[in-house]
């Protein structure tokens, strides 16, 4: 597979096999920063088991680095020589749900422009919350909101875009139609 190029957005809903295919458009490079954006929960078994099998995954010459409401500034002290992989942003959403609206918009515009200022290839993992049960809760309601209206403001600049459903990738910018 060719090389990817700027920024790549990858999304589906949890469990399609979105990071493992985020991890094959950068597994030929050899300078790659992986940013982990979620919360650690080191007593959730089961999360961390999720997390092992990501980490086993990945090739071991990767940087490691951890993410949370910084992610913009991180971004932009990551040396410009690297590909960068960032799984996932809802991750960052969550750290970011206490903001209120203006807020919330500010941070998206500074990582959009953290993001778009990168030369080297920039993967994105963006889960897709909508297409399930509605939350019964609002601050649920407002995290499937601010993620899937991140998602549409980071295709504005995206050169790719993927859809992972079932373990397949399809091409949206080769498959859609903007709306």
């Amino acid at each position: 597979m060719e090389a990817e190029q700027g920024l790549v957005l990858v999304s589906g809903p949890s469990r399609s096999g979105k990071s493992r295919w985020a991890e094959t458009l950068l597994e030929h490079q050899t300078s790659v920063t992986y940013v982990a954006t979620a919360a650690r929960r080191e007593h959730d078994l089961a999360w961390q088991e999720r997390l092992r099998l990501h980490r086993d995954r990945r090739p071991s010459h990767w940087n490691l680095v951890e993410a949370e409401a910084d992610l913009p500034d991180l971004i932009g002290a990551i040396a410009p020589d690297q590909h960068l992989l960032i799984d996932a942003l809802g991750g960052y959403v969550a750290w970011c749900l206490e903001l209120g609206d203006d807020q919330w918009q500010l941070c998206c515009q500074q990582l959009i422009k953290s993001l778009t200022m990168r030369t080297r290839a920039t993967v994105v993992v963006i889960e897709e919350t909508g297409w399930g049960v509605v939350p019964p809760t609002a601050i649920g309601g407002l995290f499937r909101d601010r993620l899937g209206g991140l998602a549409q403001a980071l295709e504005q600049h995206s050169n790719r875009s993927w859809l992972v459903v079932q373990g397949r990738a399809l091409d949206l910018h080769a498959l859609g139609v903007p709306v």
